[in-house]
């Protein structure tokens, strides 16, 4: 395991919710239901990098079965309350990274989506994901991404490019500021982001066509500097 990735297990070992933009009820159900609509379908689905299990509450309504996994225990812990809450008992939750989910999963599933997970995977990391998640997957099954960093929109959304206070100065603050934060990262030899690595869905593409699928890139409603990549 890479250091970057310790770094990043270290960071959400002891987070108790996601990084979505509202943690209220009314946002996260918004967003839950963009992204049911682009998984379109299917009765099984494993929800990869689950978190709190904001979505996967809601994602539990229109699947008959469904798997969340996290590397983090304490968000895991959390998705099993808001589950209990929600009287979901059709979701199990697995305490697994990248590489040891698929032993971990004793069936194969109609989708597979990973909500704001893929940044914290390298690319090479991205192909072995893809190449096992294929196994795991149903005939006519899809693997949706959601949320991915967009490298030619993000950087201008942490200028302040997307604010509603946008403006020169703050521009120039914003700016000053991710170039110190980079300048740190670099020193302490961390990452240059928290938020991970961000992808260029050409290249997204590229990988989901080697393993023999067709990728289609949408747009994120909620986050502007966001993609999703639907592999079908």
């Amino acid at each position: 395991m890479s250091k970057s990735k310790n770094v990043w297990e270290e960071f959400f070992a002891d987070k108790k919710c996601g990084g979505h933009r509202s943690s209220a009820e009314e946002f996260l159900s918004k967003e839950a239901r963009e992204k049911l609509y682009h998984l379109n379908g299917g009765k099984t689905l494993l929800d990869f990098g689950c978190g709190a299990g904001e979505l996967l509450v809601y994602y539990a309504k229109e699947y008959e079965k469904l798997a969340g996994a996290d590397f983090s225990a304490s968000m895991l812990e959390e998705a099993r309350k808001r589950a209990l809450e929600r009287k979901c008992e059709n979701i199990t939750l697995i305490l697994a990274d990248d590489k040891t989910i698929w032993d971990k999963v004793d069936s194969s599933f109609d989708r597979i989506t990973a909500a704001g997970v893929i940044q914290y995977l390298t690319y090479e990391e991205i192909d072995n994901f893809i190449a096992n998640a294929s196994r795991h997957l149903n005939k006519g099954g899809k693997i949706v991404f959601f949320d991915i960093l967009d490298p030619r929109l993000y950087p201008l959304w942490k200028m302040g490019l997307f604010s509603r206070k946008t403006g020169l100065w703050n521009i120039l603050l914003k700016t000053g500021y991710e170039i110190c934060a980079t300048a740190s990262a670099v020193l302490k030899n961390r990452p240059k982001d928290i938020l991970g690595y961000s992808h260029n869905p050409l290249k997204i593409e590229k990988i989901a066509n080697k393993h023999g699928f067709d990728m289609e890139y949408v747009q994120s409603m909620y986050y502007e500097y966001k993609y999703h990549a639907i592999l079908s």
